[in-house]
């Protein structure tokens, strides 16, 4: 599901029979003001103080609920916490690095041979949208 702004994404929880709660209305400002999946940590601390600080579990709460709804997917960064974003933003996949928990977007289309490559050694249809590539970016590849 692909919402453009706020307004979109309440009628969403509207329309599906949820309230829209002050923390859940935070949840979803912040994640549409991120520039790049965010952890639950972050949008409780209100993004380093651009937004209101709420409670972690409630944050918890409402990324799990906007999920069921199909506003919001998560992904795994490698060692660190989970990544929330709007689940619009579903032609991305990930390169995550082990080293300085950089995560970096790609356009699914330029991961196409790393795909086709994995089908034609093991028949597998790989996707990197919920767990990402993990390795080393070329900063702490090149020790820096």
């Amino acid at each position: 599901m692909v919402v453009r702004d706020l307004d979109e994404a309440l009628d969403v929880v509207r329309r599906e029979g949820h309230r829209v709660t002050a923390s859940r209305r935070l949840v979803l400002e912040a994640l549409l003001s991120a520039d790049a999946p965010v952890s639950a940590e972050a949008i409780a601390t209100g993004l380093d103080g651009r937004l209101p600080s709420s409670d972690l579990a409630s944050v918890y709460r409402n990324l799990e609920t906007l999920g069921d709804l199909g506003l919001v997917r998560h992904i795994h960064a490698g060692h660190g916490p989970g990544r929330y974003l709007l689940a619009g933003e579903q032609d991305r996949e990930y390169l995550a690095c082990e080293s300085c928990g950089r995560l970096e977007a790609v356009e699914a289309d330029a991961l196409a041979d790393v795909r086709a490559a994995i089908r034609e050694l093991s028949g597998f249809e790989a996707r990197f949208s919920h767990f990402p590539i993990v390795g080393r970016c070329r900063d702490c590849a090149r020790g820096g």
